[in-house]
């Protein structure tokens, strides 16, 4: 079994953790250049279908968007002469598939179309195996809650002991969170739109439209959302929440294999110290925390660029990219950290114990703790 986390070509060096798994992987370089070649592609299909392009010049067209067939410096570089990277796609796409079909490349749409289209293709890809390490993170903690319904530990509030409740409670908030986390993410996925609105946002060809949606699996939109950007700052605000139920989960572990308290610990292989040796640090539920810790500044910044001028902002669509795609990434890479640790938990029964009858006297009820954790359990079926 390959290892979400092991480096790989063209990997970074913090990349293992803080881009980790498939979700993430969905944000490279190349997969951005992949998906704006697939909406050159559906849009040249679609314009074909409607008698817009000839057929032979479509077909030529989407043979050459296959991303390997491009320098990604290049057209990097483009970029930054034009402030966005579509320019340089067209010019090296227009090159790639001859005279005779170049004219038919990029056929009424504009930059936007093609860069807003990719991204949310990005998201959309990346939102399966997100969701997928989400929903596998509830099921193994769902299993725990199940197993310590009744095993007493004692509850903490504003950080103090308070009073005694079940392990298997605690676990439920646990996947309960994340459980409402993936269901917010799997209901943005099915809104995410198509971009074709041409250069103002005025082209009205609702059926190609729908063609091109159709060829991606994105749904059309009434109109052109070129600055309109509710559809990006919902998917920001989603992918915020489930870092955040990501952060819940991993900070109450840090908290719980504290030596002083030792109710928890992570049975993964490594979590040394370079300096002390006797040391054995919880790393699934570090590095989720530090994945997690990344998002609100990243949402906010999307949030932010909602604001821009007329029919195209001036620096705010612009601002949106690398923060969309970061969010993305280090959501994803929070995820696969949380079903990493849900798996490799290991609870200290006897320790929850004795850390309960350090507590001042007070009572519990364990069948009441039983009873809400086969509710929320129930639940999720």
């Amino acid at each position: 079994m390959n290892d979400p986390g092991r480096a790989g070509p063209g990997a970074t060096l913090l990349g293992s953790i803080f881009g980790r798994g498939a979700g993430a992987a969905q944000t490279s370089d190349v997969e951005l250049l992949q998906a704006m070649l697939d909406a050159e592609s559906a849009l040249a299909s679609a314009s074909a279908r409607r008698g817009l392009i000839p057929g032979a010049a479509a077909e030529r067209i989407m043979l050459a968007c296959v991303a390997d067939h491009y320098d990604i410096a290049a057209i990097a570089a483009e970029g930054a002469r034009h402030a966005q990277p579509v320019v340089g796609l067209v010019t090296a796409l227009q090159a790639a598939v001859g005279a005779e079909a170049a004219p038919y490349i990029h056929h009424g749409a504009t930059s936007q179309d093609i860069l807003d289209t990719a991204l949310m293709l990005v998201a959309k890809r990346a939102l399966v195996p997100l969701c997928s390490d989400l929903l596998s993170a509830a099921d193994a903690l769902a299993v725990l809650a199940d197993k310590h319904a009744r095993t007493p530990i004692i509850g903490r509030t504003l950080m103090q002991q308070a009073l005694p409740m079940s392990f298997g409670l605690k676990a439920a908030g646990w996947f309960t969170g994340l459980d409402h986390a993936r269901h917010g993410l799997m209901r943005v996925s099915v809104t995410l739109p198509v971009q074709l609105g041409g250069p103002v946002g005025a082209l009205h060809d609702p059926e190609l439209v729908a063609l091109m949606a159709a060829e991606l699996g994105l749904i059309a939109p009434p109109l052109a959302w070129h600055s309109d950007r509710h559809t990006v700052g919902e998917l920001a605000g989603a992918l915020g929440v489930a870092a955040g139920s990501v952060a819940k989960f991993a900070r109450d572990v840090t908290l719980m294999a504290q030596n002083e308290v030792r109710e928890l610990r992570e049975t993964r292989e490594g979590g040394g110290s370079s300096s002390m040796a006797h040391k054995r640090n919880p790393v699934a539920s570090i590095s989720a925390a530090a994945c997690a810790q990344r998002a609100p500044g990243l949402v906010g910044t999307l949030l932010g660029a909602m604001a821009g001028e007329h029919e195209r902002a001036a620096g705010a669509w612009q601002a949106e990219w690398e923060p969309l795609l970061q969010l993305i990434s280090v959501t994803g890479s929070a995820a696969c950290w949380a079903a990493d640790l849900s798996g490799h938990l290991d609870v200290d029964v006897a320790q929850m114990a004795a850390n309960l009858g350090a507590a001042p006297a007070a009572t519990g009820d364990p069948e009441a703790c039983a009873a809400l954790v086969a509710r929320a359990v129930a639940a999720r079926r």
